[in-house]
């Protein structure tokens, strides 16, 4: 993380609620009381902080979304701002009741308002009858109301992120009944033990939600960087078997040898055949050479009989 302890004194993360609206829940992140306020211990909110920060690291860089929850007034503005840079869905207007536990319904509702969007920009809803454009109007500015933020929520988000649990208790229950973890910034009133990853501090300040958001929006941004894409692996296609290449291969290939032949018998006859080619070829030689001497000889004898005549 690139802030210290003293960057959450600074932004007055330290500040929690009065004694009055004190959860006895969040005592272990107490650090004392002080003029009928709670003082929470930085030390731990820190060591929380990173932990939580590692947490969306690791949920993001597996590809998995996190959905931002801060519907109150302060909150607004941050959280639409660390939407529109990571590119998550958000909710700042009012967390709709089912949005995580009955998402069946909701992503209808979603795929209806994206199709009423696409009217609206094609101009197709203009050439509509004026009643029912009108009808359309409406269940489009109720449905903006609900779904602003979530038009590329891609099914179950991997984790919730909330700013200020206590007022966000449905958004938390839903996410602990459909078992995904929780990031919330909690103060001295909200009970952290319901959420997977708390961070204690002050969830009423502007400037405290901004420093917890912009560790959240580095964390974002690390996990993004180390998104690694796995090969999709597809049942339908089969493996192609290469065939054996001769060529480069040392071995020659197998040979099937006729019925009632060995190989034995083929080394004998090429042995035999040996045996007898090279006498052959040197009679062949001989009787060449003795053919050439009569040849001779028969040219040589009647010169011999003509000297005798004479």
């Amino acid at each position: 993380m690139n802030i210290t302890v003293k960057d959450l004194l600074d932004a007055g993360v330290h500040f929690g609620h009065q004694l009055r609206r004190w959860n006895p829940k969040s005592k272990p992140y107490v650090f004392d009381n002080r003029h009928g306020i709670s003082i929470i211990d930085l030390e731990k909110t820190y060591d929380l902080l990173e932990n939580a920060s590692k947490a969306i690291e690791e949920i993001v860089s597996q590809g998995k979304q996190i959905l931002l929850v801060g519907t109150k007034r302060q909150a607004e503005t941050p959280i639409r701002e660390l939407a529109a840079a990571t590119n998550m869905p958000f909710c700042v207007n009012r967390w709709m009741g089912g949005t995580l536990t009955n998402f069946e319904t909701v992503s209808s509702s979603l795929a209806k308002y994206k199709s009423f969007l696409r009217m609206e920009e094609d101009g197709s809803l203009d050439k509509m009858h004026g009643k029912e454009v009108a009808a359309i109007k409406r269940q489009m500015s109720r449905m903006h109301r609900n779904f602003e933020g979530m038009l590329n929520l891609q099914g179950i988000p991997g984790a919730l992120f909330v700013i200020d649990s206590h007022n966000e208790a449905i958004a938390v229950a839903e996410a602990n009944r459909v078992k995904i973890p929780v990031i919330a910034l909690v103060d001295s009133n909200s009970d952290p033990s319901v959420l997977s990853h708390p961070i204690p501090g002050n969830d009423d300040s502007a400037k405290s939600i901004r420093i917890i958001v912009d560790v959240v929006l580095d964390a974002i941004q690390t996990g993004a960087s180390n998104r690694v894409s796995t090969p999709t692996k597809r049942k339908d296609i089969t493996p192609i078997t290469q065939e054996p290449d001769f060529v480069d291969q040392e071995d020659e290939p197998e040979v099937t040898l006729p019925e009632g032949y060995s190989e034995s018998d083929f080394d004998d006859r090429k042995e035999e055949s040996t045996e007898i080619t090279e006498p052959a070829a040197k009679d062949v030689s001989q009787e060449s050479s003795s053919n050439e001497e009569e040849k001779i000889t028969e040219i040589e004898e009647p010169e011999t009989d003509s000297t005798k005549d004479e």
